[in-house]
């Protein structure tokens, strides 16, 4: 099984990610825990010229065919190997992170996005989280995290409302397949409400 969490910066993808892997594991579950972009030596590597730098370091095309590049590196060396020998896949973020942020907040391009992950990827997780959190409270988390990863961040409040909005109506596009997390409360809380939906 291939399971995603999604949602805005700051929006705890990282520890629910951490909480459900730890809760699947419980369960007597052979568990993978990843991330993107990376999950793969050279996805990590492309990482760094996504997340680092000026926000406006690279256009929203040129991130689209990174973001693809360093998917399908993870999916061949990390998702399929895994997924082929039984196990779950816990990733945080997959294809709807570029469907959102290159496809609907940075850009219009959700159909060079469709069409590039079609050829490419071909793979939709079995589950979707979307951890749905005020974009300010997000923000100030995601800067409160400091570090050199905080390109998108540096996009500002405006950014991450259209990115919350992109993640509600990703919500509602695909209702077999995601699920809106309220991501109010504790990491315990939000937790519940996962494994819950799960």
């Amino acid at each position: 099984m291939l399971i995603s969490l999604e949602g805005i910066d700051g929006c705890g993808k990282s520890t629910q990610g951490r909480l459900l892997a730890d809760a699947l594991r419980a369960q007597g579950r052979d568990v993978v825990l990843t991330r993107e972009p990376g999950g793969s030596p050279g996805a990590e590597e492309i990482r760094r010229l996504l997340v680092e730098g000026a926000g406006e370091r690279w256009s929203p095309e040129t991130e689209c065919l990174l973001f693809t590049a360093a998917r399908r590196d993870h999916l061949e060396r990390t998702i399929r190997p895994a997924l082929e020998a039984g196990r779950v896949v816990v990733t945080d973020r997959f294809a709807d992170s570029t469907r959102v942020y290159q496809g609907a907040a940075r850009g219009d391009l959700r159909d060079m996005v469709d069409r590039l992950h079609a050829l490419m990827i071909g793979v939709e997780p079995d589950r979707t989280f979307v951890i749905d959190i005020d974009p300010a409270t997000g923000l100030a988390r995601g800067n409160a995290r400091g570090g050199a990863e905080d390109r998108f961040e540096s996009l500002g409040l405006s950014f991450q409302q259209r990115l919350a909005t992109g993640f509600r109506a990703l919500a509602a596009e695909y209702p077999d397949r995601v699920r809106l997390i309220d991501g109010s409360g504790t990491a315990g809380d939000v937790s519940a409400r996962i494994l819950a939906a799960l």
